[in-house]
């Protein structure tokens, strides 16, 4: 479907945004294989989250759902089910990789497949470590459908030093790390996002993080809990973003995570020159959590590359906007694992931006940014990314022509009142 998007004035107001999306899927894991009834609140009913509550339910797992409050009835570490059918995890990368390192623990063999945009997504990098660990995994070249053969024996601990900073492949080697003999040691070049750290520890993981290196061992049994998962800032920075490129704007997000691996982003926002106030920060479930405040704001060129990238990987794609908006020549290195997410995001950036002003050249492993572009109208593809659809979006906010937008529906993978949000906020 097409959707026509037209420029707007200003953003002003209060909003709040829906559950980190992130510690969504973590929960929906950890409280199925813990034992008793994990009761998690405000979590993010959009497609990825959903498809892992399907797969738990598949494997067995009694779940009931009330709106934004999910009662998980967990059976413990081995408590799973042999599945009816073959688990499929929709778009959701986070299901398909984290589920996988609990599966290839089980006694019964399963199968796991997604989307098309799932079946192009390289899986050697969790069936690396997790073979060495012991598991049996079949693909389709190192790619979906996995078939997982079940084990009776333990798994071994493995050091392993992770080629790639990314927080799926890690989550993965940690949740098997639960069942297997003595200490797993992981190796991070950069730290990525630690929620599965996090939350581990709450559910009563064996957990030691040495600056880098992760250690953890086996566990007997996880213990439910009762989880408040707070807005995604992910979801949160396409609107931070809206009201700084837009003139005259002044907004407040409410109750957002702002947990440091996250906010890379809004981190290098204020060197650009950006007004972000971080307000009324708290601890939630381990979790710092904040009122962000967001004014329009003249921004400069800024050029990332390194330990940064990890800790914005998902919002690139919004910096390259912000970029090309900026004062200034902007260069992105080292941010290769775009070529891996739900589109080869640096193909499919230069490739759409382009076509609406920018003035963008792909690198092997980033981009090269010309700022200051005025934005004109066009019509334009989601390539069913999501992330990339609502920087469409947010880039139409301040074209003087209509930006056509195939597709669309794709945000709702991450952000389901996504264009809700926003025109709550539009003068």
């Amino acid at each position: 479907m097409k959707k026509v998007l037209q420029n707007k004035k200003s953003l002003k107001g209060e909003t709040e945004i829906l559950g980190d999306k992130s510690i969504s899927h973590r929960a929906i894991i950890l409280g199925s294989i813990a034992e008793g009834t994990t009761i998690i609140k405000g979590i993010l009913k959009a497609d990825d989250c959903i498809s892992t509550i399907n797969c738990f339910k598949n494997l067995g797992i009694k779940i009931v759902e009330y709106d934004s409050t999910v009662i998980i009835y967990g059976n413990g570490l081995y408590g799973l089910k042999k599945p009816n059918n073959t688990l499929y995890v929709g778009n959701s990368g986070t299901t398909i990789r984290l589920m996988t390192g609990i599966l290839v623990n089980q006694r019964f063999s399963s199968k796991i497949t997604g989307d098309v945009s799932i079946l192009k997504r390289p899986m050697e990098r969790i069936i690396q470590p997790l073979t060495l660990m012991g598991a049996n995994i079949d693909s389709n070249n190192n790619f979906a459908p996995l078939k997982i053969k079940g084990t009776s024996n333990i798994l071994n601990s493995i050091t392993y030093e992770m080629p790639i900073s990314s927080a799926q492949v890690k989550s993965s080697i940690l949740l098997s790390s639960l069942y297997a003999k003595g200490v797993t040691n992981i190796i991070e070049k950069f730290k990525s996002r630690n929620h599965t750290e996090i939350m581990l520890k709450y559910f009563g993981g064996n957990i030691k993080i040495t600056n880098n290196i992760i250690q953890s061992s086996n566990v007997k049994t996880l213990k439910a809990k009762e989880i408040e998962i707070f807005g995604d800032i992910s979801s949160a920075c396409f609107i931070i973003v809206g009201a700084l490129i837009t003139p005259n704007s002044h907004i407040i997000i409410k109750n957002v995570g702002v947990n440091p691996t996250r906010i890379g982003f809004l981190d290098i926002l204020l060197k650009m020159g950006a007004y972000i106030k971080f307000l009324n920060i708290r601890n939630i479930n381990g979790e710092e959590v904040s009122d962000i405040e967001v004014k329009s704001s003249k921004l400069k060129a800024y050029n990332i590359f390194g330990n940064i990238i990890p800790r914005m990987i998902d919002e690139i794609p919004l910096f390259v906007l912000v970029a090309s908006l900026s004062d200034g020549i902007s260069i992105v290195k080292d941010a290769q694992e775009l070529k891996f997410k739900e589109s080869n995001r640096i193909k499919t950036v230069v490739t759409e931006f382009n076509k609406i002003g920018c003035d963008i050249t792909e690198t092997f492993d980033g981009f090269i940014i010309n700022g200051n572009r005025k934005l004109i109208g066009n019509e334009c593809y989601s390539h069913n990314d999501h992330r990339i659809a609502m920087c469409i979006v947010i880039a139409s906010l301040v074209c003087d022509e209509p930006i056509v937008l195939n597709d669309y529906e794709c945000i709702k993978i991450s952000f389901p009142n996504f264009f809700e949000v926003l025109e709550n906020l539009i003068i």
